[in-house]
């Protein structure tokens, strides 16, 4: 039988079973199907899109120029809303499909949409120690540019996806945050734009009482347009010690040494149950052993939460050198555990397919496998839970 017409068939009988059993069955109960099938490879072409878009706009020194052109006309819009009397809330227009959360926000139907259009690193000061970004410039964005010139963020939150204006506006914690602390204590500046259209920068000695305001507000102070945020001397290799614990008592009082260790640049717990536990410490490094590299990262490296456990049920201590930015994004492949939620709803051997198709496709995209249209398949489940529920 000719090979196309074979897939022509597999295919009509596969939309004739979805068309019986329903999309919303086949989302909620089959959700691997359309997870491998679509929402995967849409990712990739998604993340593809948005790496040239950014690297185009950076080496064509646009970004500041457009920036300027893009906080005229979110003025003009808030302006816009005050002519109007005012009416609604306002909020920001951006849709929920690309934001790193299961919530279904039914809030934008009703509030006035303000446009935000504002991806883009707009300057990198080595001199000042500083880089000034837009607010949807996400942590992918910015590891990928840091990292090629010898640089990081001292506070880098794991997921690629996740943007500078909700890490400012809500909160953001990473490994290192035991020295740095939230990822609002390397901000040096916001840029707002205000409910009369105004634009104000902010900082520790201007207008320093909106400066400590605007970290949790979610928003209700202003629309970010800009931030400037430290940025510290990077080096190509974590060197990630893995310490098995068992025992509450023991994970707690071995979490808080190595926390008060400053020496120790990232400090990670993972809890496996209430009494087990891997505890990781790591330094940043520019020499590794060759015969200790884990390049995590790669499409067939266990995503990261599975490689730490292995330590647990070996019960052993162990020590590896991981490339920097695959260390940083360590989670993004399997949203820390929430992919093996999403893939185990099939067969095993459906299971292990997803996950292979997974992990090739992150390793395809250039700047990581991103989860944001996995979201979409989370949250419709979560809808569809609660819906039962009620």
């Amino acid at each position: 039988m000719d090979p196309l017409l074979y897939l022509g068939g597999l295919l009509v009988l596969f939309l004739l079973w979805i068309k019986v059993k329903g999309l919303d069955y086949v989302i909620v109960h089959q959700r691997w199907i359309f997870v491998c099938l679509f929402l995967l490879p849409l990712s990739v072409i998604f993340d593809v899109y948005y790496y040239v878009r950014a690297w185009l706009i950076f080496k064509m020194c646009s970004a500041p120029k457009l920036h300027d052109q893009r906080v005229k006309e979110i003025q003009r819009q808030v302006r816009e809303w005050r002519k109007e009397g005012s009416k609604k809330y306002m909020c920001t227009g951006r849709p929920g499909w690309l934001t790193v959360s299961l919530r279904v926000g039914k809030y934008k139907k009703t509030h006035k949409n303000i446009m935000i259009n504002m991806m883009d690193i707009l300057e990198v000061d080595t001199q000042r120690q500083v880089v000034r970004v837009e607010p949807l410039a996400n942590m992918g964005q910015v590891t990928a540019l840091l990292n090629s010139i010898g640089w990081t963020l001292p506070v880098l939150p794991e997921l690629d996806d996740l943007t500078v204006g909700g890490l400012v506006m809500g909160t953001g914690i990473e490994s290192s945050s035991h020295i740095y602390g939230l990822f609002q204590h390397i901000c040096v500046a916001y840029e707002l734009v205000l409910a009369d259209g105004s634009l104000v920068r902010c900082t520790e000695e201007e207008n320093s009482d909106l400066f400590h305001a605007v970290p949790w507000s979610c928003g209700t102070l202003g629309f970010l347009v800009a931030a400037e945020i430290k940025i510290v001397p990077a080096k190509a290799w974590v060197k990630l010690r893995y310490e098995p614990v068992r025992g509450l008592e023991n994970i707690c009082k071995r979490f808080t040494e190595a926390s008060e260790n400053k020496q120790n640049t990232f400090v990670e717990g993972i809890q496996y149950s209430l009494d087990s536990a891997v505890i990781m410490t790591g330094t940043m490094t520019d020499h590794a052993e060759p015969d200790k590299i884990n390049r995590i990262g790669l499409h067939f490296k266990p995503w990261f939460f599975k490689h730490v456990e292995s330590y647990l049920k070996q019960d052993c201590t162990g020590v590896e050198y991981i490339p920097l930015r695959q260390y940083y994004h360590r989670h993004t492949r399997s949203i820390f555990w929430e992919l093996q939620v999403l893939t185990t709803h099939s067969h095993t051997g459906s299971i292990s397919a997803c996950h292979h198709l997974t992990n090739l496709l992150a390793h395809i995209s250039l700047l990581g496998f991103k989860p944001l249209m996995l979201l979409l398949s989370l949250r419709h489940t979560h809808t569809h839970t609660q819906n039962i529920s009620h």
